[in-house]
Order: C-alpha cells, then structure tokens, then sequence
C-alpha cells in the first residue's frame, strides 16, 4: 500500500474531496494541474499522457503540408485556394533556415502577382507555420466565420491562399505584394504538451519591409479548449475594424476584450 500521504497526493483518487475551485481551474485548462504522483515520480498514466503528446507535436512539425488532405477537397474548391510557398525547399531547411520562411520563391511571388488582385480592406492567408495539425484542425471552422464577418461590415477580402514553409514575417512580401489595408495570417503554433493544435492570426495593417513583430497583433491558443473559432473569428475582425479606424496596429493599438465576468475563470 502506498503511504498515506502518497494517496492523498493523488487527486484522482476517490479518497480525495478536491475542493470546488480546484475543479473548475482543471476543467478549465489542459495543463495537467495536481497530476498526482507515485513516490518522487509522475504516475504511469501520466507518463504515458506526455510521450503521447510529445509525439503528437513531433508529428505536427514534421507533417508536410497537403491542401487536399489537411483541408478536404470541398473545403479547397469552395474557398478557390492556391498553394504558394517560402523560399525553403524543404522542411529541414524551413526548420534551420527561418528567414528563408519569410519571402516567397519566385515562382510563388509570380503566382500570387497574377492570380490576386490588389488593395482590399482584408487580406486572408494561410500558412502551415510549425503545426500542419493546427491548420487543418482550425482553419474549417475559422475561415467561414471570417469571411461572413467580413461581408457583414461591407468589406471585400483579397483572394485567400496558402503559404508552405511559412513564418510570420512573411506577412511584410504579402503587404508589398497585394496592398491589403488590414493583412491576417493563420498559422499553425509551436506545438506544447497541452496541445498540437493551437492556432495563432498574426496582424498588421498596411504591412511593408520594414515591419517588425513590434508592428504587428497576435491573438493566439485558438483551439478547442484556449480561444474557440467563434471568439477568435470575433476578435480578428474588431482588431482589423480597429486598424482601419486608427490606421494603426502592433504596440500602437491595444486590442479591447470584454471584461471577464465576476467569478469566471478566463480561458
């Protein structure tokens, strides 16, 4: 039998009463919050929990990106996307190179120049970033709600298409190319231990060369369990109605979220 205070380090077990607070942080968080423990160590089903996961953002990282299989063929053909892709080859460059991540290769820039035209008020891409899992899990449910969003405030959206081999600087060739006033790149996140599935809209308005991280917004942890599709989609387009208000965006406008009820645990 396990000492006493080895059970009653385990929160799982019936002989814990967990109080009310503790079950609504757990069940408000994928963080693995009082695990329990055997002995000095995690417990089996614990352990195994973390080989899955990191195996899972391995896969993520590794995963090439297929606009047919990660997004489905009707999915494809409804939003008429294209594949363009950076000037890493391949995803062990991509991965060692990340500046090559942040321009197109010729032929994606020539693609792009004939096939978008120029000057919306948003510009949607798609980029597989470090979470090919990420693209295919939340993009479905994200886009539609984008584009709706959009129609609903008389926007026109430039054609939308997807970046391989993508990092977020790439959105400053997409400003050069296209002269969006608001620019929004999805991409897939590093992947963690709570989830391979996360999700970030990297922002800018009116983005160019010179761009930094400081001239861009970031809302991220879009999936099932952080910020859901229909809060991110809500987000984005305040954040993008508040650009073209102040002609702004990164550390110079402030993204204004509701109040969190009293008594509400925030995601």
């Amino acid at each position: 039998m396990l000492p006493e205070d080895d059970k009653l380090a385990q929160p799982d077990s019936p002989d814990t009463d967990l109080s009310d607070i503790v079950k609504k942080v757990r069940a408000q968080t994928p963080a693995r919050l009082l695990a329990g423990r055997s002995g000095a160590a995690y417990r089996t089903n614990t352990q195994l929990e973390l080989r899955e996961a990191h195996a899972a953002a391995r896969d993520a990282v590794r995963a090439e990106l297929d606009l047919f299989t990660n997004l489905g063929d009707d999915f494809v053909h409804k939003w008429n996307l294209f594949e363009a892709c950076s000037q890493a080859t391949t995803k062990d460059e991509y991965l060692l190179r990340p500046d090559l991540g942040r321009r197109l290769n010729d032929a994606s820039r020539a693609e792009v120049t004939t096939r978008c035209t120029t000057g919306h008020d948003l510009q949607i891409v798609i980029g597989d970033g470090l979470s090919v899992t990420a693209v295919a899990k939340q993009v479905p449910l994200l886009l539609p709600l984008l584009c709706e969003g959009a129609r609903t405030r008389a926007w026109n959206v430039g054609e939308i298409f997807v970046i391989r081999h993508c990092r977020v600087g790439i959105l400053n060739e997409i400003g050069e190319l296209l002269e969006p006033n608001v620019a929004v790149l999805l991409i897939g996140e590093r992947p963690g231990l709570a989830t391979a599935e996360s999700l970030s809209a990297y922002m800018a308005y009116q983005p160019e060369a010179s761009d930094t991280d400081a001239n861009r917004n970031l809302i991220s942890n879009i999936h099932a369990r952080g910020v859901s599709a229909e809060q991110a989609a809500q987000r984005i387009l305040n954040l993008a109605t508040a650009m073209m208000k102040t002609q702004k965006s990164g550390c110079e406008l402030r993204e204004d979220l509701p109040p969190v009820a009293r008594g509400e645990i925030a995601r």
